[in-house]
């Protein structure tokens, strides 16, 4: 298994270019079982997640052909109709095939999906929206089954704001007979991406990015060639790399108007920033300030940035407080910042006081989940002496060559084989 292997103090200098976004590119490429004929998408990550989703819609007939960025798939013939457990609990994102499915072909069987153990996410919320649309739904053998000769309109709301659920009932709505109409709705960046793309196959989707999703059910959709937009969270950990490190970085091929609370809350430990159309320059502060963060979805402060702020803060001026609303397991790396001399007290599991020190030290540690991951390196980018992250499959489910990248900064980083 891969390990990552990190010298601390070097400051980050230069340009870095970010990859296509993992949680747009996943719905987005399950869309294609919507469409007959190929349908081409451009600036995909090369990730592990990525390739697990090509690996499951070429499992239920699909046509899959990559080449470097570009992904094109041709799901005019489907021949199955069932996401098997091996595949489907590799990956939680998985389940997004239900939808298209009983949406084009009247029926769809997935296994209960998986993921990284950062608490409780179920999919009730995407059954009871189905259920609401017309699909009859049974649940045996670990396995979820769904039946419709044809979805029909609806009205659905939302008991929480639910990103895969919302991306799942707006792509079975679309085939639906009549109007769906999405209420607390996600608001996500990928949210308008998939709307985006699901009209140009044809699609009447309306309102995405606001509370309130109107979707006009059409008989057919068709192949369109699109490009994945940026990935705001890689983009913001190669932020935070900059500012902690005290380094001067140019944070490319980004959507700023994506990371405003990341943005924000960088400027308040006190980086300096010069933000461009598509590009961020980051340059770090002599002291950072210790802030205080209270994750929310999107638009507030997204919980996927979470774990690289902390470690930011562990070398921040005064104590700073964190509380994470969205899952309840997502301190799990805070044990492993402790083991590099992080001074971190949790309260339950949502709130988390982490005082600044002086220095981190190297060592071993695990990581726990994809983000935790990054949180590690990055401490790694600033403790004393030599940091070992075992357990990086994680990283490799949301990070496109992030050692690589890294060291094209000036980090001292390498990826060891075992």
């Amino acid at each position: 298994m891969d390990k990552i292997v990190v010298r601390g103090g070097a400051p980050l200098h230069g340009h870095v270019r970010v990859s296509g976004s993992k949680n747009a590119a996943l719905p987005v490429l399950v869309s294609s079982l919507l469409v007959g004929g190929k349908t081409t998408f451009r600036n995909v990550p090369g990730l592990m997640d990525i390739h697990s989703i090509l690996s499951l819609l070429s499992e239920l007939g699909a046509d899959v052909t990559r080449s470097a960025d570009a992904v094109t798939i041709d799901a005019t013939t489907i021949s199955c109709v069932e996401a098997p457990y091996d595949l489907v609990r590799k990956m939680r994102a998985s389940i997004l095939v239900l939808g298209p499915l009983v949406a084009r072909m009247g029926r769809a069987k997935v296994s209960m999906p998986g993921g990284c153990a950062i608490g409780d996410r179920p999919i009730d919320l995407h059954l009871k929206g189905l259920e609401a649309m017309g699909a009859a739904i049974t649940l045996e053998h670990g396995y979820v089954e769904a039946v419709a000769k044809r979805l029909k309109g609806a009205r659905i709301v939302f008991d929480t704001v639910s990103v895969g659920a919302t991306e799942n009932l707006m792509m079975a709505a679309t085939l639906a007979d009549g109007v769906t109409i999405l209420s607390n709705a996600a608001r996500e960046p990928e949210i308008i991406a998939l709307a985006d793309v699901l009209n140009a196959m044809g699609a009447k989707v309306k309102g995405a990015g606001t509370p309130e999703i109107t979707i006009t059910g059409v008989t057919d959709l068709t192949p369109t060639d699109t490009e994945i937009i940026p990935d705001r969270i890689e983009a913001g950990t190669f932020m935070v790399a900059a500012a902690m490190t005290g380094g001067d970085v140019v944070v490319e091929a980004c959507a700023p108007e994506h990371m405003e609370h990341t943005l924000s809350k960088l400027e308040e430990v006190g980086a300096t920033l010069e933000v461009g159309e598509r590009s961020v320059r980051v340059i770090g502060p002599k002291t950072i300030k210790s802030v205080d963060i209270r994750t929310a979805p999107y638009p507030g402060f997204p919980t996927d940035m979470q774990a690289q702020f902390m470690a930011m803060l562990t070398r921040a001026e005064g104590a700073s407080v964190i509380h994470e609303t969205i899952f309840e397991n997502r301190f799990i790396h805070v044990s492993e910042l402790k083991r590099m001399g992080a001074d971190i007290v949790l309260k339950g599991n949502d709130v988390a006081t982490v005082k600044g020190v002086k220095e981190l030290s190297g060592a071993q540690v695990m990581a726990s989940d994809l983000r935790a991951s990054a949180s590690l390196i990055l401490s790694g980018l600033v403790a004393k002496g030599e940091t070992v992250v075992n357990r990086v499959y994680h990283l490799d489910r949301g990070y496109e060559n992030i050692e690589t990248k890294l060291r094209g900064l000036g980090a001292t980083i390498e990826r060891v084989k075992e």
